[in-house]
């Protein structure tokens, strides 16, 4: 993981000299006075080049010793057709994850929309609706050339307008206000031609044109009459999608069941291999593995560390370790700074000297997941270990109270979202335990399913204390990590500001930091904003954990790319 960060942020930071977006190193090509990128769409059909070298070699020396050679089986090739089942305990609020975020919304949007382009493994952007692009010189200026002949479900023809209407709606809607912050203008000089121009450069820049993070949306159906930035609720982000992916949207039961169908008329040439796609919304992990187990089901994610020790076990299954590595999770208890308890400083303190983050890690998950000091995943170079820990301190937590006004108890809530028990529900009773010990009563409150936990964020200050809450960063803290502090960005939903945590100079750090190419420059601002906010705690870093993947043996051509299966799934298919 830590490689893959820092491949994404060297090509990044150096946007001026981008070549060659597709296919290997060996064919960059630099233009004077702009950097170029173009290639025809790629499949991971082929087999490795080492495999095929070292297959090679072993032929000529059996056939200088004069041994007879057995042919090597050809690898299996691509199938068109097949349904593939997935199984997940994600529900989103819609299939748009234009205008929210979340895995729930990810998982079938990716595949209904197309992005302007795709990331590989290595985070390189690799060609998609774009079918190329040049950077200026002071990377404030890139260009997009589009695929001609691209279509909309509808017929409709992918116009460089579409694409230009789809960075409006997510600049007014998104979460991640930081995804297109130095954005300035578009300007579309032709149907297939989008030049975007920016106030600063954005290191940010390829990860925002990616697959989970711009949907391209129809604009002759969408620019109806809705405010731009009232999107949240138009009808074609649910049951009435109309889309430009591989996929289209036939079934949508959005807590039970979403279908999506092959689109026939998809603009990468053959593609997709399989017919259909079936997500199927699971209550729990459990249903998860027994469903896979049985061969109900021929892919699922999980979060537990048990059940990713039984599938490494299973011959009929192929455990994916990281199945969503790019998006790095943070497992956290999250302050609601907007309540008047919770706004003292000293209260959220004295919690965080009463809770032993080493239990948690070692015993409640078995030792398989990672210290979490701050709001920046560990794996990143930008994480900063040098930060207040709240090293478990009883005397010191019951001054800090005692200070606040409550030395005769506290009565608190801790909210938790729906999910493996040792990531949730274990922690957040673990947490009750352990300041009961200090005197502050902890009522631990389960949320139904993940809308029902999201509502507490909309009923105002006294709507809750705690939550326990995982969010992502998304590849880059602009993505991820700087929707959740800045003052800005303190508003109704999910996966925004929800502590209502507001200091000028994080502001000023994260801004500047979102700007900055330089990676030994973003490192120092992005510490700096560490060692502010954990001595100032919005959230109280506990774990960051893996999310752990299975599939069918005969699933072939899972997206090994940055987002893993929130990608399109277009090379996608089933060997049976």
């Amino acid at each position: 993981m830590f490689k893959r960060w820092i491949k994404v942020l060297s090509l990044l930071a150096v946007l001026s000299l981008l070549s060659a977006a597709c296919g290997s190193s060996d064919s960059d090509s630099t233009d004077s006075g702009s950097s170029t990128a173009s290639a025809s769409a790629s499949s991971d059909d082929e087999p490795a080049a080492e495999e095929d070298a070292a297959e090679e070699d072993a032929a000529e020396e059996d056939a200088a010793e004069g041994e007879a050679t057995e042919e090597t089986a050809p690898p299996p090739q691509p199938k068109h057709g097949g349904t593939i089942v997935i199984a997940t305990t994600q529900v989103g609020a819609n299939v748009n994850h234009g205008v929210n975020s979340g895995i729930g919304i990810a998982q079938p949007s990716s595949k209904i929309f197309a992005s302007l382009t795709h990331l590989d493994s290595n985070w390189e952007p690799q060609p998609y609706l774009a079918e190329s692009w040049e950077v200026s010189d002071d990377s404030l200026t890139i260009t997009f050339h589009l695929v001609k002949g691209a279509t909309f479900h509808d017929g409709y023809s992918i116009t460089s307008a579409d694409v230009k209407f789809s960075i409006e709606v997510i600049q007014a809607n998104h979460p991640f206000t930081g995804m297109w912050g130095p954005l300035e203008s578009i300007d579309t000089p032709d149907k297939h031609t989008v030049v975007l121009h920016l106030a600063t450069p954005h290191p940010a820049l390829w990860i925002a044109t990616s697959d989970v993070m711009m949907p391209i949306m129809p604009k002759h159906i969408m620019d109806d009459g809705t405010p731009i930035n009232e999107m949240k609720g138009h009808p074609n982000n649910g049951a009435g999608a109309i889309g430009s992916g591989p996929f289209r949207l036939t079934e949508y039961e959005n807590t039970r069941k979403i279908v999506l169908e092959r689109y026939e008329d998809f603009f990468i040439p053959d593609r997709p291999y399989l017919d259909s796609i079936i997500y199927v919304i699971v209550p729990d992990e459990d249903a998860t593995m027994l469903g896979l187990e049985s061969g109900e089901y021929d892919s699922g994610g999980y979060a537990s560390v048990i059940n990713a020790e039984k599938v490494s076990k299973n011959p009929d299954l192929v455990a994916i370790p990281d199945l969503l590595g790019g998006v790095g999770s943070l497992n956290h208890l999250q302050f609601n700074m907007a309540n008047s308890i919770m706004s003292d400083l000293r209260v959220r303190q004295a919690i965080a000297y009463t809770i032993d983050r080493e239990y948690v890690i070692n015993t409640l998950h078995q030792g398989q997941t990672m210290e979490l000091l701050g709001g920046i995943h560990p794996s990143s170079p930008f994480y900063n270990e040098n930060v207040e820990r709240y090293d478990v301190d009883l005397d010191k937590a019951r001054s800090l109270l005692a200070e606040a006004g409550y030395a005769d108890g506290l009565d608190l809530r801790i909210n938790y979202i729906p999910g493996p028990n040792e990531q949730q529900r274990n922690v957040a009773e673990y947490i009750s335990l352990a300041l009961a010990e200090v005197g502050v009563n902890v009522e631990v409150v389960q949320a139904a399913d993940l809308p029902s936990w999201a509502g507490i964020f909309f009923g105002g200050p006294d709507a809750w204390h705690m939550t326990m809450n995982a969010y992502f960063n998304w590849g880059d803290p602009v993505i991820g990590v700087q929707r959740a502090y800045v003052c800005a960005n303190i508003r109704p939903g999910v996966f925004v500001n929800n502590s209502a945590y507001c200091n000028e100079k994080v502001d000023e750090l994260l801004y500047a930091a979102a700007a900055e190419p330089d990676v030994a420059k973003r490192k120092a601002l992005y510490d700096e904003f560490q060692v502010i906010t954990a001595i100032e705690l919005p959230f109280y870093g506990i774990n960051a954990l893996p999310i752990f993947g299975a599939n069918q043996l005969y699933v072939r051509n899972q997206p090994d790319g940055a987002w893993g299966p929130l990608s399109g799934f277009e090379n996608v298919w089933l060997d049976k």
